[in-house]
């Protein structure tokens, strides 16, 4: 049995998984060049205004707590969508703007998926330190977690990392660079960690931050380690043979990697317009 954090807060009411009732398992199964299986999900979202307003409610609040934007926005002397339009989002025309907007839904429904769908913790602290709105935030994509017991550290505690990749502009394929990055997590395994840690703590969300040291040593504290692999790509450059063409015999945790590709109609159009309500409905 796995227990789940306990995480009520002042902010519990940001958060949100009804728009996971649109991610469908479409049961295909393609294998890569080395018989590795490769699960395909489809995105069937909708546009109903109350999931939509709830998932744009989450979305804002990775970049900015709605308990701290107007802290945050009073220097400026902005209304709160100016704030986060000019100060927190990554910008919608002028590159890399509109890549990084992509980059970054993926990897937030991607921590989602590892969340509601698969059953981790997965502390939500990657995106509200941003120095810069037009960049990637460093370090490893999505981290999850898992626990036999919050009491006790026990070796079937587990530790998941993912990388995420979207492909909603570029045509380029993007489920090989995930797994290449996957390969470097296992060195920029211990910087994650330790800025989620930090980060915890300077929320003064002391209890969770220790939960996360429980991680720090595996060697003194060994416990389970999965990788993830995911690729968003809107349908119309979705590409089986690029799929089929992926090779994971470079990766130090092959036989624990789990490979997924989520796709959907018109994916950018829905991110400019998940941005959009997150900031008008501010």
């Amino acid at each position: 049995m796995v227990v789940k954090v306990n995480e009520q807060k002042a902010d519990d009411t940001c958060w949100t998984s009804d728009h996971l009732r649109w991610l469908k398992d479409t049961g295909e199964r393609p294998t890569t060049a080395n018989g590795r299986v490769v699960e395909v999900w489809e995105f069937c979202y909708e546009m109903d205004e109350t999931i939509l307003s709830a998932w744009s409610k989450h979305f804002r609040n990775h970049y900015c707590l709605d308990t701290e934007i107007d802290y945050y926005r009073r220097g400026y002397k902005f209304p709160r969508s100016e704030y986060l339009n000019r100060i927190k989002f990554p910008d919608p025309h002028d590159a890399p703007g509109p890549s990084i907007r992509s980059g970054d839904f993926g990897e937030v429904l991607v921590a989602d998926y590892l969340e509601y769908i698969l059953g981790y913790w997965v502390p939500r602290t990657r995106y509200n330190d941003k120095d810069i709105r037009n960049e990637s935030s460093k370090g490893s994509d999505v981290i999850g977690f898992k626990f036999l017991s919050l009491e006790s550290e026990s070796p079937e505690d587990t530790l998941c990392i993912f990388e995420a990749k979207a492909q909603l502009i570029s045509p380029n394929p993007q489920l090989q660079k995930a797994v290449d990055d996957s390969i470097k997590d296992e060195r920029r395994k211990a910087e994650s960690l330790n800025a989620i840690k930090q980060r915890l703590h300077e929320k003064g969300k002391e209890d969770q931050a220790i939960l996360v040291e429980r991680f720090q040593s595996p060697v003194d504290n060994p416990y389970k380690e999965y990788s993830g692999a995911a690729a968003l790509i809107s349908n119309h450059l979705y590409d089986p043979d690029a799929i089929r063409n992926v090779t994971t015999d470079a990766h130090p945790n092959a036989d624990k990697l789990k490979l997924i590709v989520i796709r959907g109609e018109e994916l950018m159009k829905l991110v400019h317009e998940l941005y959009r309500r997150a900031a008008d409905e501010a």
